[in-house]
């Protein structure tokens, strides 16, 4: 709706305001002016009757006086002055009788049968008429003449016309409706438009504002201008709108809350469950498996045959990948550590190297090269953490990009800023000289990555998938599908991020990253 179009258009307010205000207002004032008329319309006759009384009488005397003398030339003459006074069209002398005397403009010929001479002489009073005088119609006023002795011996005619009176009125009338009309006309532009320049415009902000709202703009807010009334409303409706915005933010909170205690109620429900299997499997297979190995080692020893060296051998490594199986179930089972309680430190500069050579006396005689590096800026680092299960997330990793790496495996341990990719070599001495400038130092991570140059990530594959328990990329018989699953909850315990995917520096195979948080910076 365009602005011409939404002043044009009357509003409910709008149209109450005539309706109960104007309305009345102008009924009243054409009321008034009726009756006002009315009044003028009476008091004009009057003044017309009076002015015509006046005349008779300016001229009663000269013209008794000459009718007591019998001299008609001065009746005449005395009905002539009358007569250029204006505004009368005729005027005429008679005796006692009824017949004419003198006559000077438009006047009766004879009244000698006329009843109001015959009352005008008995009475001596003044009588007045409406008469059809030559076929124009006429208001008479009639005058007695009176002799010396005051006795009748004539009276005067003096004529108008009768629609002066009402032209009089008719004029007056056209104005004062003309002036109403006006006056109504005026009072409805004034009160429309200046509803609209004064309240409507910002009613219809106000409409408009709830009518966005409503349609899903939960950040608009009204305009607080116009009338103090309507900038209050505008103000309360923003508040309401900001109260209820921050209640649906709070319902939000406490809903995303109560799903990540659902969540975690729902992994530690499952984990119970997985931990009482686990719990019942290492005891019922435990003292099994041990009297297995014991009996096939000691069957080894005992026997000198080369397939049964080989078929116990097997025995003997089903065993003890059963004995790990089941090791690794009570490992992803273990319940999580509280973050107030990791108040243990741990050495990264010694702890990578002392995996890396439990590692080793895995590997065979041919196995990939295992080398480990710290970045300067983490030499010395002493993180909080729950050493035991840092190095059995470590233990996993090196173990997996063991078994698939063909030459070597590398891991790396480097300080990066929040949320940053890990620094470069080249990048550490520009950090180093930063600090030396005292500045604001950032909310630092500790990276740490283990690399191999095996066949890499089948495509598709994510971190979510690789770190759900039982879910394996090896062969069947190769792997659990435990131990990503273990180094995922001994990461989400210290509050990192563990991120999996294929190397992106050009080389072929995988890129495992713990991004830890530090708490502790580097000790001199």
């Amino acid at each position: 709706m365009t602005k011409k179009s939404a002043v044009l258009r009357l509003s409910g307010i709008q149209r109450a305001l005539l309706i109960y205000v104007v309305v009345p207002i102008l009924v009243i004032v054409g009321v008034g002016i009726g009756f006002g008329l009315e009044r003028i319309n009476v008091q004009e006759q009057e003044r017309l009757k009076e002015d015509l009384e006046l005349l008779g009488r300016a001229i009663r005397v000269p013209v008794g006086e000459a009718l007591a003398a019998n001299d008609e030339e001065a009746v005449q003459r005395a009905l002539d002055s009358v007569f250029e006074i204006g505004r009368i069209y005729g005027a005429s002398v008679f005796d006692v009788n009824g017949n004419r005397i003198a006559v000077a403009g438009i006047a009766e010929r004879d009244l000698s049968r006329s009843r109001v001479a015959q009352e005008l002489v008995m009475t001596g009073e003044q009588q007045e008429r409406v008469r059809q005088i030559s076929g124009v119609r006429m208001f008479s006023h009639f005058i007695p003449v009176f002799d010396d002795l005051r006795q009748a011996n004539g009276f005067i005619q003096i004529n108008r016309q009768a629609s002066d009176f009402d032209t009089a009125f008719a004029r007056l009338s056209a104005w004062a409706w003309g002036i109403w009309m006006a006056m109504a006309l005026l009072t409805f532009t004034i009160v429309i438009f200046g509803h609209y320049r004064g309240v409507g415009r910002y009613v219809n902000q106000l409409t408009e504002s709830m009518h966005r709202v409503e349609a899903g703009e939960r950040n608009y807010r009204a305009s607080e201008n116009g009338p103090s009334e309507l900038a209050a409303i505008a103000h309360g409706l923003n508040r309401m709108l900001d109260s209820m915005q921050k209640n649906e933010a709070a319902l939000e909170a406490h809903r995303l809350h109560e799903q990540e205690m659902q969540r975690k109620l729902q992994y530690q429900e499952k984990m119970a469950a997985i931990g009482g299997v686990a719990s019942g499997v290492a005891h019922e297979l435990g003292a099994p498996l041990t009297i297995i190995d014991g009996r096939a080692r000691r069957l080894q020893k005992n026997n000198q045959d080369a397939e049964s060296e080989r078929q116990l051998t097997a025995i003997r490594g089903q065993v003890g990948r059963l004995t790990r199986i089941v090791q690794q179930l009570l490992n992803y089972c273990r319940p999580p550590a509280e973050q107030e309680t990791l108040t243990s430190s741990v050495a990264i500069e010694k702890l990578l190297p002392e995996i890396l050579d439990n590692i080793s006396h895995e590997q065979p005689e041919n196995g990939p090269r295992l080398s480990a590096s710290v970045s300067p800026l983490s030499r010395g680092l002493q993180l909080i953490a729950d050493e035991a299960r840092l190095e059995l997330a470590l233990v996993n990793l090196v173990r997996n990009a063991a078994q698939v790496a063909e030459q070597h495996v590398e891991v790396r341990a480097q300080v990066a800023c929040a949320q940053e990719e890990p620094m470069a070599e080249d990048k550490l001495n520009e950090s180093k000289t930063n600090e030396d400038k005292k500045q604001p130092p950032c909310s630092q991570w500790l990276h740490i990555e283990v690399l191999d140059d095996g066949p890499g990530l089948p495509a598709g594959t994510s971190t979510e998938s690789l770190v759900t328990p039982f879910y394996t990329t090896k062969g069947q018989g190769e792997g659990t599908g435990l131990g990503l699953a273990i180094v995922d909850n001994v990461v989400r315990e210290h509050r990192g991020i563990l991120i999996i995917e294929n190397r992106i520096d050009g080389t072929q195979g995988c890129r495992v990253s713990m991004q830890l948080p530090l708490a502790v910076v580097n000790e001199e």
